[in-house]
């Protein structure tokens, strides 16, 4: 008795595990429900990250954001704007459940890059990564066309309080 009993509490402790760690996922939008990000009122500095699963400076900054993600002492909200085509959504659900990222995963659902890469900032090139950060609260923003460094976006975030 005692063997089955440890069993099916062991069983239902992995379960348990399971369905508590189910992984984050890529929503598909078009650019108006990410401008609606770009021009929010909230109270949190807003971090607006553009990468695609293929490219190698992207994929090495996300533990960065990941990190100040989950660093609770900052009031920054971070979303991830992935770039792959929208009919790849399979292969970023399956590199954000790889990568354990918990940051917002948009997926936007625009081929047309140039008819709103000067929406989100009139400098930028089209280059990734590249990051917007925005603090709604003082109106100040900063547009940053590179690879972030370890520290470096925490200094961005300060200078915009």
């Amino acid at each position: 008795m005692g063997k089955h009993h440890s069993f099916f509490m062991v069983l239902l402790m992995v379960i348990f595990c399971v369905s508590t760690t189910i992984a984050q996922q890529a929503t598909v939008v078009k650019f108006d429900a990410l401008a609606k990000i770009l021009n929010t009122n909230s109270s949190q500095i807003q971090v607006v990250n553009f990468w695609a699963t293929w490219c190698a400076p992207c994929v090495k900054e996300i533990p960065l954001l990941e990190k100040l993600n989950a660093n609770k002492d900052f009031n920054v909200k971070i979303t991830l704007v992935c770039l792959d085509y929208a009919d790849k959504v399979d292969k970023v659900d399956a590199f954000i459940h790889r990568k354990n990222i918990q940051s917002q995963v948009l997926l936007l659902d625009e081929i047309d890059y140039n008819s709103w890469i000067d929406k989100v900032d009139k400098t930028w090139s089209g280059a990734i990564p590249a990051t917007l950060i925005l603090n709604p609260k003082t109106g100040k923003r900063m547009f940053v066309e590179k690879e972030l460094k370890e520290g470096e976006l925490e200094n961005l975030i300060a200078s915009l309080q």
